[in-house]
């Protein structure tokens, strides 16, 4: 029995509000009565619960029961769905993997790093289940061999295409609403920089261009005149092309709004501004990566 153990209920948004009760009564009393018997029974027990609903918004609605609601949220764990953390995928392949040709003796072959690349692409909108039922069919169907991405594309965009270019956009198509806000914003972030530089490489060429009334103060000097001469690297990266194909948009963005906010002293207006997004948005992406720990406030500088 599970006396003295541990309850796993998942996807408790489903359960019926008559159940509901029974299970109130089960916690608040650790009695309950077993189907076709009379005799009550106690019991004590350690209850774990799962669900992909917002219990909150059912009480609201009257689906599920308030009591219940706040007799269970002792510790609430958040998990973000897949494409969220898609940098989790390469260990959840590996693992689903193992489990899946172990126990059906398949021989194993692994994924190339570009098959994973490719999967990181996609959208998971099924979650972790879909990458376990995907990668289980998927070793099936290619049973003993190395997984490519031929394999990939073959199968896992039949639903859900990839996200194509269109060179009328600023941003790929058919893609997360949030994927498509961090893209475009580090999409712009890149075009200051790139244009920073073509910027500082023209008054190098050309020391005496005069760039009064065009630019402001900060970037002429006081007298409107060139900025000093730098030796200024032809053609700069932003990217390590060592990183290209480990880091995801998400950490791009992470990154770029944790350097700017320490770039203007943690002057938020000013780093919206820079970032090309609203305030409002930037406190959102400050709680959502949890910067606000790391960045210590300092007297904004001169760039602010």
């Amino acid at each position: 029995t599970a006396n003295k153990g541990t309850i796993f209920l998942d996807e408790l948004g489903e359960t019926p509000l008559e159940t509901q009760v029974k299970l109130l009564r089960i916690l608040e009393s650790g009695e309950f009565m077993r189907v076709g018997d009379s005799r009550t029974l106690r019991t004590d027990v350690r209850l774990l619960t799962a669900t992909n609903k917002d219990l909150e918004d059912q009480v609201r609605k009257g689906e599920f029961r308030q009591d219940l609601y706040y007799r269970l949220k002792t510790v609430t764990i958040h998990v973000p769905p897949l494409r969220h953390r898609i940098e989790d995928l390469p260990l959840l392949v590996e693992r689903f993997a193992l489990e899946f040709t172990t126990s059906n003796d398949i021989r194993y072959r692994g994924f190339t790093p570009d098959a994973i690349r490719l999967m990181k692409q996609y959208d998971w909108p099924g979650n972790i289940r879909e990458l376990k039922n995907y990668v289980e069919s998927l070793l099936v169907l290619e049973r003993g061999e190395r997984i490519t991405p031929d394999m990939v594309e073959r199968t896992l965009f039949r639903d859900q295409p990839r996200a194509v270019e269109n060179p009328s956009l600023p941003v790929l198509v058919r893609q997360p609403s949030d994927q498509a806000e961090r893209e475009l914003i580090l999409r712009q972030l890149y075009t200051i920089l790139q244009n920073t530089e073509w910027i500082k490489q023209m008054l190098v060429q050309n020391p005496d261009t005069r760039l009064a009334g065009v630019f402001p103060p900060a970037l002429t000097g006081e007298e409107g005149g060139p900025l000093p001469t730098k030796k200024i690297e032809q053609n700069p990266k932003l990217i390590r092309d060592e990183a290209i194909g480990d880091m995801t948009l998400r950490e791009l963005e992470q990154e770029a709004i944790e350097r700017t906010l320490k770039y203007y002293g943690n002057n938020r207006r000013a780093a919206a501004r820079s970032l090309g997004m609203s305030e409002r948005t930037l406190y959102r992406k400050i709680d959502e990566y949890g910067l606000e720990r790391k960045i210590k406030r300092t007297e904004p500088d001169t760039h602010a």
